[in-house]
């Protein structure tokens, strides 16, 4: 386009890091010479170019977030619209590379400049491309896999606070996933996180099929925002062109909502809760959305981090994800807490292609930790207790550390032949209120005596043979 070749040199104003610049209305019957979103480069008085994008179109005046900052532009700078978006190289070359919010290599691996791109924060995914989600994505963690299993397609954060292991547990997630690509995205991490994220990956030999995103903490703020579509678009591009399972994985969100929100107060725009601009639902879900089993490919699947300041779930950014996301994983205190996680696509899966007896276990187990926690309460408050209370008791101490610390990792067939120990070493059969046919396949046919009095250290059991599918 010609048009591209032509430069803008009135420039209306430098807040922050935007620069409004005016742009002559196309006549009747013209081109517009610039679209939202598309690309600007801006060519300051003593050489320098710096890379920009249009954020905002209001009649002449366009506003251009600058990726490397506004500092060095003045008024002389002159302004050439790219005529396109922010593209993404997508290749089988960019498997184990590391880019930045720009989408350039920083890992000092080889050129891929000659590789295709494609163009980022493109629409979602036509309904009709899209399937039920039926297929389970194995993570070997026992809080998701046999009581909120994670689903191909789903779309689900992880609500933590501050301080918790979540970057930690999401590198956890992410090496033991069984999907065939792992697409990562880093949004305001230090420097540390970011290197424990890649050693991760390295040290678990899967680099190889890993693709990386990182804005790092001292990384311009508008490349934060350009993270999440750099890596759902080269997610998309693996599940539709290659047929691959891909597993997105964004810490965290929160920053991506703050990043958001920093832009918008730079053009005046009004918040409308707590700082945040009004579109955050919108934006928010566009990015989400982008999670689908495709009918003739892959499936993309978007697990992340959303830190809710002060534990406060009513928070904009946890609040407005939880109308967006199919569920959540809640992270406290360094365990999955199984009363505040849910996953609303899990039946898809349990008991169709997981074990017979995963549902029926999946409930008792839940059913019998929430009655640990009543007799918790009671004992607190320095009731008698009676001897179930007592049982609930130990059951409840020895739920949390097999199953809810989230350093456990057990397969799922495995998790299930614990479950059927440990309410065999606090619990009779009859006790149990499960399907006699399931208590007989699958109650151990041997338990040490032990006391059901809390503190007692847990028995072992000698599971009966489980049969196999």
């Amino acid at each position: 386009m010609v048009l591209d070749l032509v430069r803008y040199s009135r420039i209306l104003e430098i807040v922050g890091d935007i620069v409004k610049v005016h742009v002559p209305r196309p006549s009747e019957g013209e081109t517009a010479a610039v679209k939202f979103g598309d690309l600007a480069l801006l060519k300051q008085s003593d050489g320098r170019d710096s890379l920009a994008q249009v954020i905002n179109i209001d009649r002449d005046a366009v506003s251009l977030q600058v990726f490397s900052g506004t500092k060095g532009v003045s008024t002389e700078t002159t302004v050439t619209f790219l005529g396109h978006r922010m593209r993404a190289t997508y290749s089988s070359n960019i498997l184990g590379r590391v880019f930045d919010g720009t989408g350039n290599p920083i890992d000092g691996g080889p050129d891929l400049s000659m590789d295709p791109r494609v163009e980022i924060n493109g629409p979602t995914v036509n309904p009709c491309e899209r399937i039920v989600p039926t297929r389970m994505i194995r993570t070997d963690v026992p809080m998701i896999d046999v009581f909120n299993c994670l689903v191909e397609s789903q779309k689900i954060p992880i609500f933590s606070v501050s301080g918790e292991p979540y970057n930690q547990f999401l590198a956890r997630v992410g090496i033991q996933a069984d999907a065939d690509i792992v697409v990562f995205g880093g949004l305001g991490l230090i420097f540390d996180d970011y290197y424990a994220f890649r050693e991760t990956f390295e040290d678990a030999g899967m680099f190889s099929r890993t693709v990386m995103f990182v804005n790092q903490a001292s990384d311009p703020i508008v490349e934060r925002l350009l993270v999440p579509d750099l890596a759902l678009a080269v997610a998309e591009r693996f599940a539709v062109e290659e047929g691959k399972r891909v597993l997105v994985l964004m810490t965290d969100m929160t920053a991506y909502a703050d990043a958001m929100k920093e832009v918008g107060i730079s053009m005046e725009r009004v918040p409308s809760n707590r700082g945040y601009m009004g579109d955050l639902y919108s934006q928010l879900a566009k990015r989400y959305e982008k999670a689908c089993d495709f009918a003739k490919g892959g499936s993309v699947t978007i697990l992340t981090v959303t830190r809710m300041p002060g534990d406060d779930v009513t928070h904009p950014v946890p609040d407005n994800t939880g109308y967006i996301t199919e569920g959540q994983f809640y992270l406290h205190d360094g365990v999955l807490d199984p009363f505040g996680s849910l996953s609303r696509l899990k039946q898809n899966v349990i008991g169709k292609v997981t074990r017979e007896d995963h549902s029926q276990i999946m409930n008792t187990m839940i059913r019998f930790y929430s009655g640990a926690r009543d007799a918790e309460q009671k004992q607190a408050m320095a009731f008698d207790l009676s001897d179930f209370d007592r049982q609930q008791l130990k059951f409840g101490r020895l739920f949390r550390e097999r199953f809810m610390d989230i350093n456990v990792s057990l397969p799922l067939e495995d998790a299930l032949d614990l479950c059927w120990r440990t309410l065999a070493e606090c619990f009779r059969p009859e006790e149990l209120l499960m399907k006699q046919a399931l208590v007989d396949t699958y109650f151990p046919a041997r338990v040490s005596s032990a006391s059901p009095a809390d503190g007692d250290q847990p028995a072992t059991a000698t599971p009966a043979a489980v049969p196999a599918g």
